[in-house]
C-alpha cells in the first residue's frame, strides 16, 4: 500500500514538474530566462507562473513568487498551507525564503543550482531548523529536461 502511494506521489511529481516546463517556455518565447512554478493543492493547481523580470523590470518578478503572489490573492490569505510548490529550478535565497514565510509544506524541482540554490546546494533555506517552518524538498525530478532548457537558452544568448 505505501509503495502504490510513493508511486502515484512520484507520477504527481513529474505531471507537475512537465507543467512547470511548460511555464518555462512561455518565459522563454518573451527572451526570459525560462524557469517555470506550479502551485498545488489537494491535486488542483491554484497558481502558475514564470519568470517576468526582464518584462516587468522587477528583481523580484521570479516565477516562484510569482506563483505565491498569485495563490495568496485567490485564497485571500498569506498562508498557503498544505501546498506544493514545482519548479523547474531549485528556488534561490529570496524565493526559498517566501516559500518558508508562506508555509508551503512541500517543495518539488528540476534542476539544481550550485552557484545560487537555497534548498540543498549553495545553502538549505527551506530546511533550517532554526526558522519556524521547513519544507519537505524533492529534487531531481526530470532534472536533464529542466537542465536542458536553460542550458540552451543561454547558449543561444552567447
Amino acid at each position: 500500500m505505501i509503495y502504490g502511494k510513493i508511486l502515484m506521489m512520484f507520477l504527481d511529481d513529474e505531471k507537475y514538474i512537465r507543467l512547470a516546463l511548460e511555464e518555462a517556455k512561455k518565459a522563454e518565447a518573451i527572451g526570459e530566462v525560462p524557469i517555470g512554478a506550479i502551485l498545488v493543492s489537494n491535486d488542483q493547481i491554484i497558481a502558475r507562473a514564470h519568470n517576468l523580470r526582464e518584462t516587468t523590470g522587477d528583481p523580484t518578478a521570479h516565477a516562484e513568487i510569482l506563483a505565491l503572489r498569485k495563490a495568496a490573492q485567490e485564497k485571500k490569505h498569506w498562508r498557503l498551507l498544505d501546498t506544493t510548490l514545482y519548479t523547474t529550478l531549485e528556488p534561490c535565497p529570496m524565493c526559498s525564503g517566501a516559500l518558508v514565510l508562506a508555509r508551503v509544506a512541500r517543495l518539488v524541482f528540476g534542476a539544481h543550482d550550485p552557484k545560487g540554490g537555497a534548498a540543498g546546494s549553495l545553502m538549505n533555506i527551506v530546511q533550517d531548523g532554526r526558522l519556524n517552518h521547513q519544507l519537505e524538498v524533492v529534487s531531481g525530478v526530470l532534472k536533464e529536461d529542466c537542465s536542458k532548457i536553460l542550458t540552451d537558452f543561454f547558449k543561444k544568448k552567447r
